[in-house]
């Protein structure tokens, strides 16, 4: 059975989506990151970096959600979460994935995580004061450019709604203007009803054992 490593209100949301989307079997793992369960030897067994998701499989283990979204989309392709089979449109939505795992969590992560970049408080603050205003200006061009609507695909939801409705999700947090994103507003309450979402969010946000 497969094993999603995951901590609350992180990126791994998108993947905890996608298994139930899909209907995998799988069993939900939680840590702490206040427990810094990240950094036991039992975890940096699993996934070395420290971070979640990870997700463990028959043929092996599986970081970075990128990864793990297409992984459930072609082993599920009866769930359509992504066209695999049309080489361009599939590049299509591992394209827009990659944008948000490298230009729009990035950006949020210098709000609070600077010291991964730097160790200058001076210089740890400044991202910290620009770290709205990037974030601002990713979401800017997915409200203009990106998303197609209904969903980010166009017609079918895919692996790509899973993954932004999860950055979306910390929107408020960055101190983003709201108004200018009507869209992205729309399509993340559009994604909150999706039973399988609720389900996943539900997992992830019962109070812990």
């Amino acid at each position: 059975m497969l094993k999603l490593y995951y901590v609350p209100h992180t990126c791994a949301l998108a993947s905890h989506i996608a298994l139930e989307e899909a209907g995998a079997q799988y069993e939900a793992i939680r840590m702490s990151f206040q427990d810094e369960d990240q950094k036991k030897p039992g975890y940096l067994a699993i996934n070395p970096k420290g971070r979640v998701p990870a997700l463990v499989t028959d043929k092996g283990i599986l970081t970075e959600t990128p990864a793990i979204l297409a992984y459930v989309a072609q082993c599920y392709p009866e769930a359509r979460l992504a066209l695999v089979h049309d080489p361009f449109l599939f590049a299509r939505a591992q394209e827009f994935n990659s944008y948000l795992c490298s230009t729009v969590h990035v950006a949020h992560a210098h709000r609070m995580r600077g010291t991964r970049w730097v160790d200058d408080p001076g210089a740890i603050r400044e991202m910290q004061r620009c770290a709205p205003l990037r974030v601002a200006d990713a979401f800017a061009l997915i409200e203009s450019r990106m998303l197609e609507g209904p969903w980010v695909m166009g017609r079918d939801f895919t692996i790509c709604d899973a993954y932004l409705f999860t950055l979306a999700q910390w929107l408020e947090a960055d101190g983003v203007d709201l108004s200018k994103l009507p869209r992205v507003l729309e399509h993340r309450a559009r994604v909150a009803k999706r039973p399988a979402v609720m389900r996943a969010l539900a997992e992830e946000l019962a109070p812990a054992a």
